[in-house]
Parts: structure tokens; C-alpha cells; sequence
């Protein structure tokens, strides 16, 4: 039996008392993922990504290992609501235009001790000061700077549109400007490098391609470690007491770990393994999130329906994004319907051995966005489901 096979057996068992549609986490595998980041991190502290995980029980699992600290949030109601359930040092990943949360947090000491927030413009200062409802705590800020890859000239440009802020001097004058102001304090600078950790180098079956990508992502490396460097030091001159530098993410652990500028690392996806994160020569994790879906339908040879199944992953969009058919391992989608809203057809000669109630595994593109469609996670040790645990879904919150 393959490695495969026997895990599809595990999960089989372990969930024969529960009806699909269900996802599961396996707690061998999500640990082992954990362990690793850790390893790749280097002795810096890796901060999780809330995005990529969506559920306070795993989230409070991961925080608990050595190696771990602190939480990457996604928007700020979801900042506060974790700091508000004891999570005591939550840095929002993004700026935000919540007026609402802004007057929350300036107004409770316990929060504005907790959350710090992005910025990379002083319209996002004159936006909390406009909130503040007289609050007075002062706010914790983070400087973001873009981390994109531009060349000839800036004609060229690879990475994500995010932080205008490129250069040490645009990030030295907004310092200043945070400085001069009553009510903030800076605290920290990210660089999210997502053309190094979010892309894959080793494609299946485009060798041309690959090759390209690793071309690019090493000369991004090299490119950003001396300006992430020279954006620092420029910070530091302004604000001496900046408490972190963070930067990375799950497929640049050790890359980002190896600067000496940076203090911590950011990961999330790790934990999980979608199926994006397949395609990585710097490291290979263990598949731990997955969904099951129940088969349906026969309709013929070789076919097999399951109930639902159509959860793409965000992002520009493409087959990379759909989730993939991973256990029984051999089926894949009809290409004349994919994976639909509400039924899925699926082939393959595998598909014979299936019995209308069995379950077939999947794989989400991406991490977290999998706990959107789901209230719960079982978590599954050995053969077993050891624990229930609802998701951020589950507790009644959809964030974003």
C-alpha cells in the first residue's frame, strides 16, 4: 500500500461516522509542517499567518510550540476579535478603512497594546485620527515596504501591487512623519517578497518556465536583501526603538531568515499545504488540510458524481486555482464542467471501485480560504477524530 492509499484508509476510518461534506486536519502532518517552518526559520521566531489557518483552536496549537510567536492578521475586525480572546501581539497585515474598529482600538488600552497596524501612507493617520471618537491610546503602526522586483528602468515590474513605499528614503520620510505625530508609534517594518514565497519553481511538465522563475526569484533575493537592509537602517536612524523587521513567507523561510535585517519570519500556508505549494524546490511539506466530498452518482463507466466540490481559491484565475482530486488517487475533472457549484463529475478508471456514499478527498489551492466554506475542522490523529473545532466561519465570523 502506498502512502497514499494508507492515509485515505486512515482518513476513511476515522471519519466513517460522519456524513460529507466535512474537512479534516491532520494533526501528524500539520505539526510536522509546523516543525519544519521552525527548522527552516533558523532560530528567528516565525509569525502565523491567521489567513492561512482561520481557526483560533490551530492557531493557539501552532503558538504554543517553540519557534512560534505572534499572529499576521487579515483585516482589523478579525485583529481585535483575537485580541480580544487573548492573543496578545496581532499585527494587521493590510491597511484598513474600518472606522469603526479604529474607534474601538484607540479607545481600550488592553487593544491598542495588542494590534499593530499597517500604513504605508499618511492618509491612513488622518483616517484613524478622523475615527478616534476620543479615543486617546496611542496606535501602533508598521511601515510596509514594496518588496516587487523592478527593472530597466522600473518598465518592469515583478510582484504585487501593495505599498507604494520602494525606496529607504520614502520609508525613512514616513517615519519621520509618524514620529511628529501625537497618537502613533512605530514599531516595526514588513516586506512581504510573494513573487519569492508565493510562486513556485518547479512547475510540473514546464521545465523552460521553471527555470525562468528561479532566474527571477534569485535575483529578487539579492535585490531586495540589500535594499530591505538600507530601508532598515534608514528606519532605525528615525526610530532607534523599532521593535521587529518582518518579511518572508512559506516558500522563502530560510532565504528571508538568512538577512540579518530581518528579526522575524511570516508563514501560514506551511501549516496547511495546499496544492500550490507543490511546486517548491526549497522544501516539501505534508499535506494536512483537506476536504471530503460524498460520491453521489454513477452515471457510467469509469465516472463518478460527487455532491459539491467547486471552492476556487483567489487570485488570477486559472486551473492552478481549482482544488484538486487527491484521494482516491487517479481521478480528475471532466474538462467540460470542472469543479461545479453543486455537483462534480469526476474520471478515471479508479472511479469504478467507488460506491455511491464513499468519500473522495480534495486538496484547496490555497490555505485558509478552504475554512470559508466550512464551520468546522475534524481533527484526525492516527485513524481517529480526536476533536471538533469550529472555524472562524464556525464562530460566526467571515471577516473578508
Amino acid at each position: 500500500m502506498t502512502a497514499r492509499a494508507a492515509d485515505r484508509a486512515r482518513y476513511d476510518r476515522a471519519t466513517a461516522h460522519l456524513d460529507a461534506p466535512l474537512a479534516i486536519v491532520d494533526l501528524e502532518a500539520f505539526d510536522a509542517n509546523a516543525d519544519d517552518l521552525v527548522r527552516r526559520a533558523g532560530g528567528k521566531p516565525v509569525r502565523v499567518a491567521s489567513k492561512s489557518v482561520r481557526c483560533r483552536h490551530l492557531l493557539e496549537r501552532v503558538l504554543a510550540k517553540d519557534g512560534f510567536a505572534g499572529i499576521m492578521s487579515f483585516t482589523l475586525a478579525e485583529s481585535l476579535w483575537l485580541a480580544r480572546s487573548g492573543f496578545d501581539d496581532v499585527l494587521l497585515a493590510y491597511p484598513s478603512a474600518d472606522r469603526t474598529g479604529f474607534a474601538e482600538l484607540a479607545a481600550d488600552p488592553k487593544l491598542a497594546a495588542a494590534v499593530t497596524v499597517m500604513i504605508d501612507d499618511p492618509a491612513h493617520l488622518d483616517l484613524i485620527d478622523a475615527a478616534r471618537d476620543g479615543g486617546r491610546e496611542v496606535v501602533r503602526v508598521c511601515l510596509e515596504l514594496d518588496t516587487s522586483l523592478k527593472l530597466f528602468g522600473g518598465r518592469v515590474r515583478v510582484g504585487a501591487r501593495r505599498s507604494p513605499l520602494h525606496s529607504p528614503a520614502q520609508l525613512a520620510e514616513l517615519a519621520r512623519t509618524v514620529a511628529r505625530r501625537p497618537g502613533f508609534r512605530l514599531v516595526g517594518i514588513m516586506a512581504y517578497e510573494g513573487h519569492v514565497a508565493g510562486v513556485g519553481d518547479k512547475v510540473a511538465g514546464r521545465p523552460l518556465r521553471s527555470r525562468a522563475v528561479r532566474l527571477m526569484q534569485a535575483t529578487a533575493r539579492r535585490e531586495l536583501a540589500e535594499r530591505r537592509a538600507a530601508v532598515v537602517r534608514a528606519v532605525r536612524a528615525v526610530a532607534p526603538d523599532l521593535e521587529f523587521v518582518n518579511g518572508g513567507g512559506t516558500g522563502s523561510v530560510q532565504s528571508t531568515a538568512a538577512e540579518d535585517a530581518v528579526t522575524e519570519i511570516a508563514a501560514g500556508s506551511g501549516l496547511y499545504v495546499p496544492r500550490l505549494f507543490d511546486n517548491y524546490t526549497s522544501f516539501t511539506g505534508r499535506p494536512a488540510a483537506l476536504f471530503g466530498m460524498p460520491v453521489v452518482r454513477r452515471p457510467g463507466v469509469g465516472v463518478v458524481t460527487v455532491l459539491g466540490g467547486g471552492y476556487p481559491a483567489s487570485g488570477a484565475a486559472g486551473p492552478d486555482r481549482l482544488p484538486v482530486p487527491y484521494l482516491p488517487q487517479g481521478l480528475s475533472y471532466d474538462p467540460q464542467e470542472g469543479p461545479g457549484e453543486v455537483q462534480t463529475p469526476l474520471l478515471g478508471s479508479v472511479a469504478d471501485d467507488l460506491l455511491i456514499g464513499d468519500k473522495v478527498w480534495f486538496r484547496h489551492a490555497k490555505a485558509g480560504e478552504l475554512c470559508e466554506r466550512f464551520a468546522e475542522l475534524h481533527l484526525v490523529e492516527g485513524d481517529r477524530v480526536t476533536a471538533t473545532v469550529p472555524t472562524y466561519r464556525g464562530e460566526g465570523h467571515t471577516f473578508l
